[in-house]
């Protein structure tokens, strides 16, 4: 069982803890392992050794499956967007890591990729690579929800509020459909928009819960100097690492909400540490092309 930290209790009556899923595995980590483990038992059932999925230069998810192929026996297959990054999987952090777990890329146009989901799509991969398991970017479906339903147990049961950060929906999801009636989830989404509400909505029944749209920071892996500040101020305050596409803007948008008001007293907020560390390295580069700031 994941030890939960206490990060502060404050003079206001509130109490933050994280739980750190990202201990789960070094690279299977957080949301990605719970997202991957049914789909791998379905696969198994469906004796399917092959894996393919889809994701960008700096995808969590790639690195996720990539490993769990190297792992657990599987082939894996990445459609990735961008062909430009055909000659750049040395120089790319994701990218090379999966390699070097034995993924196969596909490197496809951006606008070829926004037709990724359609059926003619698929039926061109599976022209091309016959049999194999697809499991969608990001790993969310009903699969990888029912995996995420189990992120909460009892230990977490005297909670208020659950918060996580949002990416494709699955992982809200879960934590919505497993949370006791007296509890609150609040998604952090990391993309512009509130348009994952709806991708939510095909996945819970329940009500509770609520989508805080206030801090993307202009957008998917968009960041600027304040955040890349607070991440690192609060890993040498915590010893906790936090990414910047995800759980770095979660924290801090709790942060802001405690100092704003918005919990009342006495509540109690856990965070939970969906894992996306290794898209730190990804955006490190980023960073120093821009002269700026790197996360340490």
């Amino acid at each position: 069982m994941l030890n939960i930290v206490n990060i502060f209790n404050l003079k206001i009556d509130n109490q933050l803890f994280v739980k750190p899923e990202y201990l789960i595995h070094p690279y299977i980590s957080g949301n990605k392992y719970r997202k991957l483990k049914y789909n791998l038992v379905e696969a198994k059932k469906l004796k399917n050794n092959t894996l393919l999925t889809f994701g960008g230069a700096y995808s969590n998810h790639i690195a996720a499956v990539a490993s769990v192929g190297k792992e657990y026996g599987f082939k894996t297959i990445g459609i990735i967007r961008g062909e430009e990054l055909t000659s750049k999987i040395e120089t790319n952090p994701t990218l090379s890591f999966a390699k070097n777990c034995g993924m196969h890329f596909k490197f496809i146009t951006r606008a070829d990729y926004r037709n990724k989901a359609t059926n003619n799509f698929i039926d061109n991969l599976k022209s091309e690579f016959e049999n194999f398991y697809l499991i969608p970017e990001g790993g969310t479906n009903e699969l990888a929800v029912k995996g995420c339903e189990e992120i909460l147990n009892v230990s977490d049961n005297n909670f208020d509020f659950i918060c996580c950060s949002v990416g494709t929906g699955g992982t809200i999801s879960g934590l919505i459909n497993s949370a006791l009636p007296h509890q609150k989830i609040l998604g952090f989404p990391a993309l512009k928009g509130d348009f994952l509400r709806e991708e939510i909505t095909k996945f819970v029944t329940n009500k509770n819960w609520e989508l805080i749209t206030d801090y993307h920071f202009g957008g998917y892996a968009k960041t600027n100097d304040e955040l890349i500040t607070f991440i690192n101020a609060f890993k040498q305050s915590h010893n906790i690492p936090l990414d910047p596409i995800y759980t770095g803007k979660m924290i801090f948008g709790i942060y802001d909400l405690i100092k704003k008001g918005y919990f009342p007293k006495h509540s109690k907020i856990l965070a939970i540490h969906t894992g996306g560390l290794q898209g730190i390295n990804g955006m490190n580069e980023k960073l120093k092309q821009q002269n700026r700031p790197l996360i340490v």
